[in-house]
């Protein structure tokens, strides 16, 4: 019996869309993308909720009809990826999905406790991992938060772990990478500010606060917590300067990166 492992099928969600057997990509069309994409973020699921799920503005029979075709396509263009039975259609449980690969990661983090022994990459790939850009049906949105959700979550436990152990780099790295995916997400930044404080760069720590605040009174019209005023004692009435403009430098004389 031949299986999916035997054939090399992998699956990439995580940046762009692309399938591949035995290394080499293949050319799939739109509707198929959808239905192979929805098995591999929900599972095996029945035939009627596939159809209502990838075609939710046609009528019932129509929607039935579309899920057949694709069905059918799928089962002779790329043989063995799809296990389809009378009522439910899965993928083959051997298909290599690159959202696996995180989902796993993250598990393995929560579990453990100690993230010690961490893969070097396991950072900047929760970093990185951003479901299907591009995609903005409402079921693939809803997958994309949660995902991205889970990832700053596992990201912030990553920083308080290697925070409590001592490890302040891999806590500032973590951080970091929790604020570039959430510019204003204050748990992050408050660990940033922990980290930077743990090695007692109280000037550092204040200047992520005040980055944050100026953010956040921009964007928001709101206000850190007072767990921020609480660690670092700042004055609330003081904001950093926002950085001069290339331009504007220039202009006042500042000499370009291209002037010797």
């Amino acid at each position: 019996m031949v299986t999916g492992y035997e054939f090399g099928w992998e699956l990439n969600l995580l940046g762009y869309w692309q399938l591949r057997l035995n290394g080499q990509p293949q050319e799939v069309g739109s509707r198929q993308q959808r239905l192979i994409t929805a098995l591999a973020l929900l599972g095996s699921r029945s035939r009627a909720f596939l159809a209502d799920l990838l075609w939710p503005d046609s009528p019932e029979s129509q929607a039935a009809g579309n899920l057949r075709a694709s069905v059918f396509r799928i089962s002779h263009q790329l043989p063995h990826l799809m296990q389809a039975s009378p009522g439910s259609l899965a993928l083959n449980p051997d298909v290599a999905v690159d959202v696996d690969r995180v989902r796993g990661l993250m598990r393995e983090i929560e579990v453990r406790g100690d993230s010690s022994s961490m893969p070097m990459d396991a950072i900047d790939s929760l970093r990185t991992a951003d479901l299907l850009p591009g995609w903005y049906e409402d079921w693939v949105i809803f997958e994309q938060e949660r995902l991205h959700q889970q990832r700053l979550d596992t990201l912030e436990t990553l920083a308080r772990r290697s925070l409590a152990r001592g490890d302040i780099s891999s806590a500032k790295d973590a951080a970091a990478a929790a604020i570039a995916m959430e510019p204003l997400r204050e748990s992050a930044h408050l660990l940033l500010v922990r980290s930077h404080l743990a090695e007692g760069n109280q000037a550092s720590a204040t200047r992520v606060y005040h980055e944050l605040r100026n953010r956040l009174r921009l964007e928001l019209g709101i206000s850190p917590g007072h767990a921020f005023t609480q660690l670092l004692h700042v004055d609330t009435s003081f904001s950093w300067p926002a950085p001069a403009s290339r331009s504007g430098a220039q202009a006042r004389g500042a000499p370009s990166r291209l002037e010797g």
